[in-house]
């Protein structure tokens, strides 16, 4: 990620620039007082937009123009260019737009344009829901109910959630608010009156015990029955608890939620050694987070080398031996054996001492609902194109979801949350009858130190890996290939060739 360039270093837009200084299909960065913005040109059409994405303020100047769209270079969030609507997560919220005026061979930029009234857009022909019931509070569930009424929908949206939270930005949770770099108030996915603002009924610590899919109600813990003529299942994963003796200790810890995050930084705060157990994503950024904090950090896992499955060997080892050039120490190839109020005892008979333990061992898809109700299941909740299950109806998004993937011809379920808004944001208009696939390639990153790895596609298996740039630089670019065809690509440092390989698997 580059520094971006102060406003007063800019050229001021309000005085104009030479329109030959903005070639067609070009980008220019200005400024109109101290607001930086950015200039597109396509064709004789000239767009001036906000220049930062409004996810994690991206420098779009850096990003692709695809269209009449723009692409954010960090996480690959979608902007109309005429409207500066947010079309694909994770940003949600739209750029300013700016009146342009071409004169005497000049372009000039110099108010923002009033926003258009949110217009209802109508859904299909007799499609319209009368109710439409959300189970679940994460990425998938707000995305849906964000996008319903951005849509223009008007009727009743009741949102079930057994989080004791509003929806919050997950990826937050292990990356900067954990390690004590992001205020709190940038974790909730919205303020808690945007709820009421939208008319969205909000139910927290909501307990769904099951679903008549036969008279379309869902049926509460506490016997109270819910009608829905839509219904959205999009009850995530859960974490994988650890089956060992001591596991229930009140310093052992799970990170899920926000209460999650709030207790494990409570307890480093009066800790001074942590040990993680499981080097995945999740693992290894919660072991990055606990080194900001200053925490000694052990690192113990199964595998001998971190995110092998994943990222290839390669990569492994650069992971690996940048959370070691920052302190953190492995123990591969080891599991813990038990776990006491001072140490955890491995299986090779070592002992760490721990004031600390965060176990990410893995999620598993939380499916029983749909199980019970007679959905069709196998490794998650098997939906359509559409996202639609095999009841007609009910919809399943993020974690829970199997879909058809076009680019590798197989069902595939992906737990990320950028795939998750995403497909939050299908259902939403697929319950209002438009009948719009999903086919948004898997997008997701990861973050460790200062270190980003973004991670297109989804390669389950592949038999080559071609590596371009250097990964001990930090500027590379892996492909994984299966059969001649590029599955997934994984980079440091090259965000427009990731956001390139993302456009070339969507033509695919």
């Amino acid at each position: 990620m580059t520094q971006d360039q102060g406003a007063s270093d800019l050229p001021d837009l309000a005085q104009g620039v030479a329109q030959t200084e903005l070639s067609d299909g070009g980008k220019l960065l200005g400024r109109v007082g101290e607001e930086q913005v950015l200039l597109v040109r396509r064709g004789t059409d000239i767009f001036a937009v906000g220049a930062h994405c409004t996810h994690y303020h991206g420098p779009l100047a850096e990003g692709l123009v695809v269209g009449d769209t723009v692409r954010c270079p960090w996480h690959h969030a979608c902007f109309d260019l005429r409207t500066g609507e947010a079309v694909r997560a994770p940003a949600l919220s739209p750029l300013t737009c700016w009146s342009v005026e071409q004169k005497d061979g000049r372009i000039f930029v110099r108010t923002p344009r009033t926003p258009p009234e949110t217009a209802a857009r109508p859904a299909t022909a007799g499609a319209t829901p009368g109710r439409i019931v959300i189970v679940g509070g994460g990425a998938a569930g707000f995305a849906a109910v964000e996008m319903l009424r951005r849509l223009g929908y008007q009727d009743s949206i009741v949102m079930l959630s057994d989080d004791s939270a509003p929806p919050v930005d997950r990826p937050n949770l292990s990356k900067d608010y954990l390690a004590g770099n992001a205020p709190e108030d940038w974790v909730p996915m919205q303020p808690e009156s945007f709820y009421a603002d939208n008319n969205i009924e909000l139910r927290l610590g909501a307990n769904v015990a099951g679903i008549d899919v036969p008279s379309k109600h869902v049926v509460l813990a506490d016997g109270a029955r819910l009608p829905w003529d839509r219904l959205l299942l999009a009850t995530g994963a859960e974490p994988v608890r650890l089956n060992v003796p001591g596991a229930e200790l009140p310093h052992v810890h799970t990170l899920r939620s926000l209460a999650d995050c709030r207790a494990i930084i409570a307890r480093a705060g009066a800790s001074r050694q942590a040990v993680v157990l499981g080097a995945s994503f999740i693992g290894l950024e919660v072991a990055a987070s606990l080194r900001t904090r200053g925490l000694e950090v052990h690192v113990v896992a199964p595998e001998n080398r971190p995110m092998e499955r994943i990222l290839g060997p390669q990569l492994g080892d650069f992971i690996r031996a940048l959370h070691e050039e920052h302190g953190v120490i492995f123990h591969l190839g080891a599991l813990a054996n038990s776990i006491d109020s001072t140490q955890v005892t491995l299986n090779n008979g070592a002992t760490l001492q721990a004031d600390l333990v965060v176990a990410g061992i893995g999620v598993r898809p939380r499916t029983t609902l749909a199980e019970n109700a007679g959905l069709s299941t196998d490794r998650g909740v098997l939906v359509n194109a559409e996202l639609e299950t095999s009841a007609p109806g009910i919809f399943a998004a993020g974690d829970i979801a199997r879909w058809p993937d076009r680019y590798s011809g197989q069902a595939i379920r992906v737990e990320h949350w950028v795939v998750a808004q995403r497909q939050g944001q299908t259902t939403a208009r697929n319950m209002l009858g438009r009948r719009e696939p999903f086919d948004a390639v898997p997008f997701f990153w990861s973050q460790h130190y200062d270190i980003p790895i973004n991670y297109v596609g989804h390669a389950e298996q592949w038999d080559e890996l071609a590596i371009e740039g250097d990964i001990a630089t930090r500027d590379c670019l892996l492909r994984y290939r299966r059969a001649g065809r590029t599955c997934a690509v994984a980079s440091i440092f090259r965000d427009i060739d990731s956001l390139q390989a993302e456009l070339a698997m969507e033509g695919s």
